[in-house]
């Protein structure tokens, strides 16, 4: 199977998204977007975001990931008086200490993976700036550890003990906009580019599906007996890149780190009801628990989901259950209440969902991993979907409209 998966030539996921069609800003009211439902037999209806409570079937368990995203693009510039070279630095995942709590918390120093921007005038020495936080004035100095491909280790250290990381990119950092939106980040983007449930610190992308959602929406979900409940994958930057070889097989997907609650597994391992996920990073989640199982299964403990093992000959065929069970017993076996582990999988035509029932997600960029996994959840008829979406002048990407995708 895998071998068939991987000749799927990208060409026949690409077409036109006119600028126009990329919405820049959202909507004021963030449920007052658009939202298409595409029910099983393929027939689609025009709603508004703010129904979505009468338009989820009543048997729904509704996840969605409370990931934050966090201030990753930090600006130094050379010299001792700041007048020289600009140097970005965009933060992507923690090195020392690899945990994210424990990173965030860190007091004194820390390192991170990183992007440099204008890499070729930073080849040595510290960068440093100055920050004010909680009334005192903080130095913060960058330098550079080490160099892998295109990204860097970077370890930051500041002067005061008492001040941790996370208040330090609060304080001094940005939001990182998606780059195809073509704008700088503006003040409204670090209320707008976050979820209403955020509050798990670490994404350097928004799960923008989850961006139309308001607290009376949700509460409205819940009072018509919809279960609501949360997981968390830390977004990485190579959420945006695109398959760029003719082949997805010569694509090489993105490690994000995940973290799901012994008690949601429980409930997944024994409920009868529809799982709807809330972005294709809740959907990446859910499905690879499913095949985290199955690794454990084979005694490989909760290792990080590999980009092809879900298409592998000798992949055990659990059921869901089964998988979720093995899991309750590894968790069980290690004294543990959360499962913590990482995924690279990819969801393309021919991959069998093991997990979701329905999803909520927006619209996504031609040639990207995503509009693949959108297309294996619909039997490969995505096409209908979009081109229905742009003759009626739905708005395209994270700040765009939403949808409703059901078996």
């Amino acid at each position: 199977m895998s071998s068939k998966v991987k000749e799927i030539n990208i060409d026949e996921y690409d077409y036109v998204l006119p600028d126009e069609r990329i919405a820049k800003h959202p909507l004021e009211q963030r449920d007052s977007c658009r939202l298409l439902v595409r029910q099983g037999d393929g027939m689609i209806s025009d709603h508004v975001f703010s129904e979505l409570d009468k338009i989820l079937p009543i048997d729904s368990m509704l996840i969605y990931n409370n990931t934050r995203v966090i201030n990753a693009r930090l600006r130094f510039h050379k010299g001792d008086d700041n007048s020289g070279a600009l140097i970005e630095i965009f933060c992507l995942e923690p090195k020392t200490p690899c945990d994210y709590a424990q990173n965030f918390a860190s007091t004194s120093e820390c390192s991170w993976i990183c992007f440099v921007g204008n890499s070729k005038r930073w080849k040595t020495g510290l960068l440093s700036t100055m920050v004010a936080i909680n009334g005192a004035n903080v130095t913060l100095s960058a330098e550079r550890i080490s160099r892998h491909d295109n990204t860097s280790v970077v370890k930051f250290s500041w002067n005061n003990s008492e001040i941790t990381f996370s208040q330090i990119i609060s304080a001094i950092g940005e939001i990182p906009i998606p780059p195809y939106l073509n704008r700088n980040t503006e003040v409204t983007d670090s209320t707008d580019y976050q979820t209403v449930y955020s509050h798990i610190e670490g994404s350097v992308a928004a799960p923008t599906a989850g961006l139309h959602f308001t607290p009376e929406l949700l509460d409205r979900i819940s009072e018509r007996g919809i279960l609501r409940r949360e997981l968390t994958l830390h977004v990485g930057a190579g959420t945006f890149q695109p398959v760029k070889s003719d082949t997805i097989g010569e694509h090489i997907m993105h490690s994000e780190w995940i973290a799901v609650n012994r008690e949601l597994i429980s409930e997944l391992a024994t409920t009868n009801r529809r799982i709807i996920a809330v972005g294709t990073t809740s959907v990446r989640t859910l499905e690879s628990l499913y095949h985290i199982g199955c690794q454990i299964s084979e005694g490989k403990g909760c290792a990080e989901v590999e980009q092809w093992y879900p298409y592998s000959e000798n992949h055990p065929q659990l059921t869901r259950q089964e998988a979720f069970q093995h899991i309750l017993n590894w968790l069980d076996e290690n004294g543990l209440n959360v499962l913590i582990s990482a995924t690279r999988i990819i969801i393309a035509p021919g991959y069998s969902y093991k997990v979701v029932d329905g999803m909520v997600t927006n619209f996504h960029q031609p040639r990207s991993t995503l509009l693949l996994l959108v297309s294996a959840f619909t039997n490969e008829d995505w096409r209908p979907i979009y081109e229905y979406a742009l003759q009626n002048n739905y708005r395209f990407l994270s700040y765009g409209d939403g949808s409703l995708l059901l078996k």
